[in-house]
């Protein structure tokens, strides 16, 4: 539960008229308690007064903030006004650093959506101090970046330390199928990031190490202790190579002989989750390692696949790397606040599954399932219940920059289940 009960709001929710900003405040009138003190926040009257016109009877008396971001006075005072800040408003390279230290400062718990390596490492090098001082949760990545894969590993982890079966070694997260639209909010993200890094090779070596968000502040252990460190291609899964070149990015699971691919977001999730281990002392053990892949398909069509996955991941990123290209893409992709029909949402879902064998050779899989497009109608799910349990579940007392897992851990993961979410651990055999 967030501290500061005399405070006006238990939870704002800045960037209310946004795409995902508005399926948060529907997702928040649906579920929240009833006498939770809500407010919508965000640069135009106007729009939020349609938003709040548009959710049920019990939130339409809610309060309306008229804030502009970028007035560094008014967000200070906004924050000082409530528990809990949720912040949909990115990029957050561009925008979110300021709400962030004034959330630090102010000892005010924070939530957002981030999938951005970058701004999560200056949030840690601004404000972990500071928040650790104060007793602020500061937890970026609370939607599909990176909550699927976060408390995945640690559910896993903890499922695996209650059974005395060790620690972790070989984990793979991988997704096994997914209907999901195209988000003009991550595209813009990953637009920002790109321009951010360009000309820099210390940046673009930096957002590319696995460890980026591990530092000496918060890990126990030396940040390259892990073997994440190794390329993905050169890892294994359930602790036998994969048969594939030795520099191909694709690889076969050796058990079932299904092709894989890496994933997009594997890279920014695989931080976030080594970030996890940091702030737990290193609890997933020295032989954990940890990677992210799509699930293609058997034989020669999913070879094919697995390669046709790779290229489009790395044909997207190149692309944003190159001015011409970036404006082509900017052309055919979403916008920020664009997103799909309501019917198209309908059918998204997604299916993963977390397979990790332990230090004392025995197997577990969990898995991490829901029926709500990930991008969308799922990460409002995420970030609603992320906001709902600082404000009001029992939480470890615990400030800084942390994670989804350090945070809320099994408390989220509970409210999850309880939306619909599968999040179930098991042992499996090897």
């Amino acid at each position: 539960m967030s501290a500061n009960p005399d405070r006006e709001f238990d939870i704002v929710l800045l960037g209310a008229t946004g795409f995902v900003g508005r399926l948060t405040a529907q997702h928040l009138a649906r579920y929240a308690p009833a006498d939770t003190r809500i407010a919508l926040a965000g640069r135009s009257g106007d729009r939020l007064t349609q938003v709040r016109a548009g959710l049920s009877e019990r939130a339409r008396e809610w309060p309306l903030v008229v804030v502009d971001i970028t007035d560094t006075d008014a967000v200070r005072s906004l924050v000082q006004r409530t528990r809990v800040m949720v912040s949909t408003v990115g990029p957050y390279l561009r925008y979110g650093l300021p709400l962030v230290e004034a959330c630090a400062a102010a000892g005010t718990d924070y939530a957002d959506l981030t999938g951005e390596t970058l701004f999560v490492r200056r949030c840690i090098d601004a404000a972990h101090a500071v928040a650790e001082q104060t007793g602020a949760r500061i937890v970026p990545a609370c939607g599909f970046d990176s909550i699927p894969s976060d408390l995945g590993v640690g559910l896993t982890a903890a499922r695996a330390k209650a059974d005395g079966s060790g620690q972790l070694a070989d984990t793979v997260l991988h997704v096994r199928d997914m209907r999901a639209g195209i988000s003009g909010g991550s595209i813009d993200s990953l637009r920002q990031m790109t321009l951010e890094v360009e000309g820099s090779p210390e940046l673009r070596a930096l957002v590319s190490k696995p460890t980026c968000l591990v530092d000496n502040t918060t890990s126990q252990s030396s940040p390259s202790r892990s073997s994440t460190a190794q390329p993905a291609a050169a890892e294994s899964s359930g602790g036998r190579p994969h048969r594939r070149g030795p520099r191909s990015p694709i690889g076969r699971h050796p058990r079932t002989g299904v092709w894989e691919a890496p994933f997009v977001m594997g890279g920014f999730n695989r931080q976030i989750v080594l970030r996890t281990d940091a702030l737990a002392g290193g609890a997933y053990g020295p032989a954990f390692r940890y990677r992210e892949v799509i699930d293609v398909g058997p034989g020669i069509f999913g070879a094919v696949g697995a390669a046709g996955v790779a290229a489009g991941s790395t044909a997207l990123m190149s692309g944003m790397g190159f001015g011409p290209s970036r404006w082509l893409l900017g052309k055919v992709l979403p916008d920020p606040g664009e997103g799909p029909t309501d019917r198209a949402r309908a059918r998204g879902f997604f299916r993963m599954a977390v397979e990790s064998t332990t230090t004392s050779g025995r197997h577990y899989l969990t898995r991490v399932a829901a029926d709500y497009d990930p991008g969308y109608d799922g990460t409002a799910v995420m970030l609603g219940e992320s906001a709902l349990s600082l404000a009001l579940d029992h939480l470890p007392a615990t400030g800084g920059v942390l994670t989804p897992m350090a945070a809320m851990g099994e408390t989220l993961a509970e409210r999850l289940r309880q939306r619909g979410f599968t999040l179930f651990t098991e042992a499996v055999p090897g």
